[in-house]
């Protein structure tokens, strides 16, 4: 009765809205994608697309967790912390979004009580090292995360203070990967995978150097920080390029983690990379072998290309250089009509038709052009 009130009270474009919004308080229920009107900008588009991702992640047996949370996954959920509040301000949204505000209620439950918290994954049910490789993990994304927040409201959040305390905790502070974090590895790149620890590493770097009230400079840590710009400075010349793109982004914060030599190498072979439509892909900037031996994708994607211009802007490039107005161009000209931006899996081929797992790459994708794209282009009339 209340659906039918509602839809009977609003205009065409405050139905989706709210139809979207009334389905989303119940983010562990049925949810199906909402209509987006052809008229609707980019970012309304990208909105109600990552908004139902998330809604749908949430809504996941394979990703539900103790005490009544969900897993915190790199591809729909990070990246989605990341974008989701760009957008927010992007439509001059007065409130947050009701999947949104679930995400991040869960990453807060979690830190909040992290003693008492089941890791993600087990050693008795995923293999040997699982146990540790989860906690890590997550003791990084959850810093990186709420980080992400205190660094656009300008004040560090005891929360987040306490999700910081749980990484640098489990920081490895001896051997070849002191400074390191053990990392979930279930041969998946790029985010579950041996080389995804040094990834998540320059996440956090990024958000130690963004953070608000001077947190970079506290003592406390000065040990931590150290240990993690010696390891980030030592490996990276053994990452692919799209790690070391992450390196390019931290050091527009933290210059001395990347030697100038190092810099122009990384821009050329960005620049080397882009393909003849203004696009680049991903198995380009992160090669890896499929393990279905299907042919890897070489086509431009969302995801190398907003990853690639968004390092461009980080790194300071003119807004005229060419490479990165491509780019740009590359972007607005591929987003689909359900407004992801598609992006291949690097592990094995999927079909987004049949298969929901076939977009987790297509979330980060999308995620990231919506930063890339963040008050660069008009929205459509």
């Amino acid at each position: 009765m209340r659906s039918r009130v509602l839809w009977a009270c609003v205009g065409l474009a405050v139905c989706i809205a709210g139809a979207f919004f009334w389905k989303a308080r119940h983010a562990y229920g049925h949810y199906t994608t909402p209509p987006v009107l052809a008229s609707a900008s980019w970012d309304q588009k990208a909105a109600a697309y990552l908004d139902t991702r998330e809604v749908w992640w949430q809504s996941w047996p394979a990703a539900k967790r103790d005490h009544g949370t969900v897993c915190i996954s790199c591809h729909t959920t990070v990246t989605y912390a990341f974008a989701r509040p760009v957008l927010q301000q992007q439509l001059n949204e007065t409130v947050m979004p009701a999947p949104e505000k679930v995400m991040l209620d869960g990453i807060e439950k979690r830190v909040s009580h992290w003693s008492e918290m089941v890791p993600f994954y087990s050693d008795a049910v995923a293999g040997p090292g699982k146990t540790a490789e989860s906690h890590a993990t997550e003791a990084v994304l959850n810093a990186v995360v709420l980080a992400s927040y205190d660094a656009r409201q300008g004040h560090l959040r005891p929360i987040t203070r306490t999700a910081f305390n749980n990484a640098w905790a489990l920081q490895e502070k001896t051997g070849e990967r002191a400074g390191a974090w053990k990392w979930q590895d279930f041969k998946l790149a790029p985010w579950e995978s041996v080389e995804s620890a040094y990834q998540g590493a320059t996440w956090l770097m990024i958000a130690v150097a963004n953070e608000p009230d001077h947190y970079a400079n506290e003592p406390d840590i000065r040990e931590n920080i150290e240990l993690l710009r010696q390891y980030l400075r030592r490996e990276y010349a053994t990452q692919p390029v799209m790690s070391q793109l992450y390196v390019l982004w931290a050091s527009t914060k933290v210059p001395d983690i990347l030697a100038p030599a190092d810099r122009e190498k990384l821009l050329s072979t960005l620049h080397r990379l882009q393909q003849a439509d203004g696009g680049w892909s991903l198995i380009s900037i992160n090669p890896w072998k499929r393990n279905d031996d299907t042919p890897e994708p070489t086509v431009s994607d969302g995801l190398g290309t907003s990853l690639a211009v968004l390092t461009l802007q980080k790194s300071g490039a003119d807004a005229n250089d060419a490479a990165m107005k491509r780019g740009l161009d590359w972007l607005n000209q591929h987003q689909e009509k359900d407004g992801r931006w598609q992006a291949p899996s690097l592990n094995e081929q999927r079909d987004p038709k049949t298969d929901d797992a076939a977009l987790f790459m297509s979330d980060a994708a999308t995620a990231y052009a919506v930063l890339a794209l963040e008050k660069r282009v008009p929205s459509a009339p």
